[in-house]
């Protein structure tokens, strides 16, 4: 039994924690930075205020993660972001293909709860930030309605991924708010006034068929005249969630301080809405729906963004400048809304593409004027305009974990955020901290940039499978870079065999193939004419290296056909200057069906002229006015279980599939495979290292393919299957012995970490790849071993 006396006043438990770094903010990109600064070895505090991890992606919001992906709609081929958030991508898939936002909840605690170097605080606001100089915080206040309970959290570095930015606002760090004007930073596609500043938030809706039928009564606040929203003839009865994205409001309010205001403005919407599907009478199949949830916190798209040493704009994302800081990457379009949301007459969104992903500069990932403090999520250093692509929740995760390893960094060598962007001793830094500020153009090597701290945070990203465009892994402390690497056989791509389906040429259609510089070779594809016809068959490239948008004709066949099934030879005489992929397009032609193979292998794959309206994709970009983007197509895959390869025969056949690539320093397509391909008769896929003498290995690491083609949608979008067929399910590690070490039955990962107990000493590693998630030819990424 607890009794008090009676008094005057009462102070609340206080608990104090301290850390080396303080993430505030529990969605994406608070969690991958936590996750990948505690693996990094340093002790992490993550603090958020609500019940669950995860944000946007949760099941208070429900919106589904995408990035560079961009629901395949574009031409960003294997863009799907690394590390962390393609851990967590890659488990929901495993366990969630039918996109339960529940269960994405628990997968996202787990990986939290799982590390020991994160405590979490849930249900936790921070209030209160308190500074030990102008520049410095020092402690963040934080208080638990659901324990009744105050922290005291402490610790030399904070990165704020609130998504408001309450970190950085009550620090005094330097932040926008609202569109710049176009003369500013020369954005062409700047917003008018009249299309508006900001975006605005959004609230969703599920259903249930109970299968009787259900009345539903409005509440009295919901909107009363559907009419008032311009689109609504859009509605209907199957569509829910996040499918009614355009469902938005706020973007002519203050979308930070007057939330609650356009909360209640979107449920008006929502109960409005609903109330027409099953009122009005014109959809009669929704007679046995009923509303089965309903947010209750709205998904907010845009408030502060906060200034760093770098200003992300749009000139970065279209003309995708390269910079010596690069340490992550983008790739959804330029996605502006306007600001009257679901009440404006103009469509829900704007969307411009870029013709493949651009990088992110580690500058823009933290404060300009407080020294300790990191920025994640979408807070990043970015123009209204940039911010419109940079935004979304798979490039908010890849700026945290970019930002989890820079803290991890900065704490081992006792170095502030802006001290891993310049090359000097830390007596210096302080000088050059005006110049590092400045914007740097394409290209420009700029003293001060991109020193020995920044190559390391780099390097340290890659080895965890954080692509970052244009950079590969040097390492050398790995001991496969010095064995000889031998295979049981390596595919030569001489054909893709016709025995898959026989499919109309209704939308113009095209393999990639990756090929070394030199001549084309000849090439045998095999179509059925419906009648008499000519069909034209164009050979493509891309203006960019490492892109994949076909915007270069190499060579023009036309050819004639006759009635019938047919082979047809693809004599094209070109030259390349460099490998890389070349795109065999035939154009369309209703009279003609072409022939697919049902061979699927790693960095092999067909695109197709299609449209994809969600993402603003109708088959060309084409601006009408100067809005400083590119005219250009899209060539897009197909989801499986369609997207086959189309039937080649290829002479002679490509050799880009060699061991060799396991040690490369990249883990996925590019310009080429950048993987050992087993020949698909090969029963027992193996490949060795070997050296001259014994060594003592405590690590070993692998890297599969898991389709980085794939967006895997976290919710809604229901997946073909629960893993990729590219990846690898089963192997076996022997030494040379012969012995096993390690078995791995039920891989679904792109990266495998193994680590002995007890050193292993061998002068040989083989890896025996003993079964796949699919029918593709057994592939290995990367191999990396360590002592």
């Amino acid at each position: 039994m607890i009794r008090e006396q009676a008094t005057d006043k009462r102070t609340l438990k206080t608990i104090r924690h301290d850390a080396d770094l303080i993430v505030v903010g529990g969605g994406l990109s608070g969690v991958c930075c936590a996750i990948t600064a505690a693996r990094a070895g340093i002790r992490v505090l993550l603090v958020q205020d609500r019940p669950v991890l995860g944000g946007n992606a949760s099941s208070e919001v429900r919106l589904w993660v995408l990035g560079a992906t961009s629901h395949m709609g574009n031409n960003n081929r294997w863009a799907r972001e690394g590390g962390v958030i393609d851990e967590v991508l890659l488990e929901n898939w495993y366990r969630n293909p039918e996109g339960n936002p529940l269960i994405f909840d628990t997968i996202l605690l787990e990986k939290v709860i799982g590390e020991a170097n994160i405590t979490l605080l849930l249900n936790t606001a921070v209030y209160e930030v308190e500074k030990s100089s102008p520049d410095t915080i020092s402690s963040v206040k934080a208080f638990c309605s659901q324990n009744s309970t105050m922290y005291d959290l402490v610790a030399p570095l904070f990165c704020d991924a609130s998504g408001d930015g309450i970190v950085g606002f009550q620090a005094g760090a330097a932040f926008r708010m609202g569109a710049e004007s176009a003369e500013e930073f020369g954005e062409k596609f700047a917003p008018s006034a009249e299309y508006g500043e900001l975006l605005g938030h959004s609230l969703y809706f599920y259903t249930k068929d109970t299968g009787r039928p259900v009345r539903f009564v409005p509440p009295a606040y919901a909107l009363d005249d559907i009419t008032k929203i311009p689109r609504y003839r859009r509605f209907n009865a199957q569509e829910y969630g996040c499918q009614l994205w355009w469902i938005e409001y706020g973007g002519r309010l203050d979308t930070v301080h007057d939330t609650e205001r356009i909360k209640w403005e979107l449920w008006k919407v929502v109960y409005g809405v609903w109330n027409h599907i099953k009122n009005s009478g014109q959809f009669p199949e929704a007679d046995t729906l009923t509303l089965e949830w309903v947010g209750h916190i709205p998904g907010k798209r845009e408030s502060r963004r906060f200034e760093g040493d770098y200003i992300l704009c749009q000139q970065d994302i279209v003309e995708q400048r390269e910079y010596a800081d690069a340490v992550a990457f983008g790739g959804w379009s330029i996605d502006l809304h306007p600001a009257d949301g679901v009440f404006s007459e103009k469509p829900g969104c704007n969307q411009w593409h870029s013709k493949g992903i651009y990088q992110i500069p580690y500058r823009c990932l933290y404060s300009r004027n407080i020294s300790n403090l990191f920025l994640a999520g979408r807070i990043i250093s970015a123009s209204h305009v940039a911010f419109g692509s940079s935004r979304v929740m798979g490039t908010s995760a890849y700026v945290g974990q970019a930002v989890g390893m820079a803290a991890a960094l900065c704490t081992r060598d006792g170095l502030k955020p802006r001290d891993l962007s310049v090359e000097t001793a830390p007596a210096d830094r302080q000088s050059l901290a005006s110049h590092v500020r400045q914007q740097i153009p394409s290209g420009q090597k700029t003293q001060g940039i991109a020193g020995p701290p920044v190559r390391s945070l780099q390097q340290e990203l890659l080895k965890i499978g954080h692509h970052i465009p244009g950079l590969k892994l040097l390492d050398n402390n790995d001991l496969a870079q010095q064995a000889q690497v031998s295979a049981s056989s390596e595919l030569m791509l001489t054909s893709l065999p016709p025995d898959g389906p026989l499919v109309p040429l209704l939308q113009s259609a095209a393999q990639m193939l990756p090929l070394s510089a030199g001549p084309v070779p000849k090439l045998t594809a095999y179509v059925t004419a419906d009648q008499d016809t000519t069909l034209v068959v164009e050979l493509r490239k891309s203006n960019k290296p490492g892109n994949h948008t076909p915007d270069v004709t190499l060579h023009t066949l036309t050819i004639p056909l006759r009635k019938g099934k047919q082979e047809i030879p693809l004599a094209f005489d070109t030259q390349l200057d460099q490998t890389e992929y070349v795109f065999v397009t035939f154009l369309k032609n209703d009279a003609v069906r072409l022939q697919y193979s049902q061979l699927r292998a790693t960095g092999v794959l067909s695109v197709f002229n299609k449209t994809n309206p969600a993402v603003s994709n109708y088959g060309k970009q084409e601006p009408t006015d100067d809005i400083g983007v590119d005219t250009f197509e899209f060539w897009c895959p197909e989801r499986r279980p369609k997207g086959h390869n189309i039937t080649l025969t290829i002479e002679p056949g490509i050799r880009l599939f060699e061991a060799k690539n396991v040690r490369n320093g990249i883990q996925r397509p590019t310009n080429q495979p950048n993987a050992w391909v087993a020949s698909p008769t090969d029963t027992d896929p193996t490949i060795t290292l070997h050296w001259a003498e014994k060594k003592k290995i405590r690590r070993v690491e692998l890297f599969f393919d898991t389709d980085f083609d794939h967006p895997l949608e976290s919710v809604i979008m229901i997946h073909p299957e629960t893993a990729s067929p590219f990846c690898v399910r089963e192997y076996v590690l022997c030494n040379d012995q012969n012995e096993r070490i390690f078995h791995q039955t039920e891989n679904h990962q792109s990266r495998n970490t193994i680590r002995f107990d007890q050193p292993l000493a061998t002068s040989s590693l083989t890896i025996h790849l003993k079964a796949m998630n699919g029918a593709a030819p057994a592939a290995l990424m990367e191999v990396r071993v360590y002592a």
